[in-house]
């Protein structure tokens, strides 16, 4: 089977130290959630979550962000962070600077327009109450696939956002992979201040309902904490 790199490559982290890895807080681990909202699955890591006390940050498309707006005002409401991960899960090493810093402002707009929803639901089953909402600044962001150009980089950094790129990566997404090899990717390479990559998508639903209860199990066993970045 190909071997993939678990741990985010040193050199990067040399080349672009403002990109952010890793956090130096003892005791706490970063679960990030990367191609959400999708029914049944962000649901399920939510519901996961609030069992654990445990806080995350989902790294949203704004496509999916369109569909499924009730999911999305429910990350907010349950006290995660909610980063961007452009509006079609764009390629930026096959993509145009201009067209990428768009398709990224776009997904903004959605999130905005959508945390900010007065709570007169338009479409019947949405239960998020509108004092359960708060005001937030979507300016996280994840490249998709972890492929951005420099100069992309720096036009998002000159709008003001961070990007978030991860110290760990389960490969979740990889029906091929065992399950027990993912979670070992978790178990064994993540330390204090982690930022580990998970996906809420339907692909990586296989191992990610077989590896995330163990990872929140095993972790709390040892006295870490799960915040939102």
């Amino acid at each position: 089977m190909k071997k993939f790199l678990v741990k985010y490559p040193a050199v990067l982290k040399w080349l672009y130290p403002k990109r952010k890895t890793r956090f130096k807080n003892a005791n706490i681990i970063y679960l990030t959630f990367d191609d959400g909202p999708v029914p049944e699955v962000t649901t399920w890591v939510l519901d996961l979550l609030k069992n654990f006390n445990a806080k995350a940050t989902f790294f949203c498309i704004g496509d999916n962000v369109q569909k499924h707006p009730d999911i999305f005002r429910r990350i907010i409401a349950e006290g995660h962070t909610v980063g961007n991960h452009t509006y079609n899960h764009l390629n930026g090493w096959k993509t145009s600077t201009l067209e990428y810093i768009k398709n990224t402002f776009r997904a903004e707009e959605i999130m905005n327009a959508e945390a900010i929803e007065k709570g007169k639901s338009k479409r019947g089953n949405d239960k998020t109450k509108t004092s359960e909402l708060r005001t937030t600044n979507f300016k996280f962001f994840r490249p998709p696939y972890g492929k951005i150009k420099n100069s992309q980089a720096r036009k998002l950094s000159k709008a003001g956002y961070t990007i978030v790129m991860w110290d760990i990566i389960s490969y979740d997404f990889n029906r091929g992979l065992p399950e027990e090899e993912c979670l070992q990717n978790v178990l064994k390479f993540s330390r204090e201040g982690s930022i580990v990559v998970f996906h809420d998508s339907r692909k990586a639903f296989k191992n990610l309902k077989k590896v995330l209860p163990k990872v929140l199990e095993y972790f709390s066993s040892k006295g870490y904490k799960f915040s939102s970045i």
